[in-house]
């Protein structure tokens, strides 16, 4: 997909300023691209690049397109579109019927888009202000079992280090509810033994404690004690684990483990036992706050542990919970089910 510097310059503002997630930053990047293209298409004019530099330069000069002479170019008729040429865009979008979810993120780049734009000074005004999103239907997000939890961390071996390594990957992410991002962003002195505790570098630069349980403190010692011991790791280990950088999850040539590789390694352990394929990192996450709340826990607390900004992000787990509810009592109870 092309790129204009005004779109190079939005990307730069979503992770200085915003500090989105780089696969955040990249998606929003791919969507704005996306409406450049669509752009393109309809005007039949390809992108040149010195050209919109030049006019990208001279937007921002004059401060706006109202009082720019750069026309003719793909920058300029981005910062100075209006809501019909959104609603073109938009339409255009869901003739190639994408899913609900998407539309609305697109939408939501476009948003953040000319809301920047806007305040830049490179757009005279803001067309999104009269788009509306479509409502979405509110999707529960996925849960398993206690019982289908257990299957899972019984899975990874332990007859080298690696096996050792992913059981306390998987018992790390069900006992702290942490996303797979944060779980591979881990390094060795982020474990704070003293307190069964780690410190998390969540969404947004934001930090904060989440305790540790005492099954997946005893697996990740479990690992640490065999790296130290193991002819690939040890002397790595040895030099480097009191290092900050120092990784706590190690894949086998003693790098960073990648989320992708926790994917992976879930997928495979998946298959052994027989569970849904479906199941991702994320799952273990909504389990994690099922649970939780399933066993009295309060939803504030939740919300802290799962590194929420706003309380509503937490509370789709209620509908969840209640939805176990109503289940368990349509099966057990006697006269709970139409029976005409």
């Amino acid at each position: 997909m092309s790129s204009l510097p005004i779109t190079e310059s939005f990307g730069a503002y979503l992770t200085d300023e915003r500090h989105f997630s780089p696969y955040t930053a990249r998606c929003y990047g791919a969507d704005l691209r996306q409406f450049i293209e669509y752009l393109v298409d309809e005007s039949g004019n390809e992108i040149d690049r010195s050209q919109e530099e030049l006019a990208f330069k001279k937007i921002a000069e004059d401060g706006g397109v109202s009082g720019s002479t750069a026309t003719n170019t793909h920058t300029a008729t981005i910062c100075g579109a209006e809501a019909d040429l959104v609603r073109a865009y938009l339409s255009s979008l869901s003739e190639q019927n994408y899913s609900p979810a998407t539309m609305a993120r697109k939408i939501a780049t476009l948003r953040s888009f000319y809301k920047w734009a806007h305040r830049m000074g490179y757009s005279k005004s803001n067309p999104m202000t009269l788009i509306r999103t479509p409502r979405q239907s509110k999707r529960l997000p996925k849960a398993i079992t206690v019982e289908q939890i257990e299957q899972l961390l019984a899975a990874p071996g332990e007859k080298d280090v690696l096996g050792r390594r992913d059981r306390a990957m998987l018992e790390t992410l069900y006992s702290t509810g942490i996303r797979v991002s944060e779980l591979v962003g881990l390094n060795h002195d982020d474990l704070v033994i003293e307190h069964e505790a780690l410190h998390i570098r969540g969404k947004g630069r934001k930090e904060r404690i989440v305790p540790l349980g005492s099954h997946a403190l005893r697996a990740i010692r479990n690992y640490t004690d065999h790296l130290e011991r193991d002819a690939r790791f040890g002397p790595i280990w040895a030099t480097r684990h009191d290092a900050e950088d120092m990784p706590l999850f190690l894949n086998k040539h003693a790098k960073r483990l990648s989320a992708r590789s926790v994917r992976r390694k879930l997928d495979k352990y998946l298959r052994e036992v027989g569970l849904d394929p479906s199941i991702s990192p994320h799952t273990l996450r909504h389990s994690f706050a099922t649970h939780l709340l399933e066993n009295g826990a309060d939803l504030r607390s939740v919300q802290e542990l799962l590194g929420h900004q706003s309380l509503s992000t937490t509370q789709v787990y209620t509908h969840l919970s209640t939805k176990r509810v109503e289940e368990a009592y349509d099966d057990a109870h006697p006269r709970a089910k139409n029976a005409g």
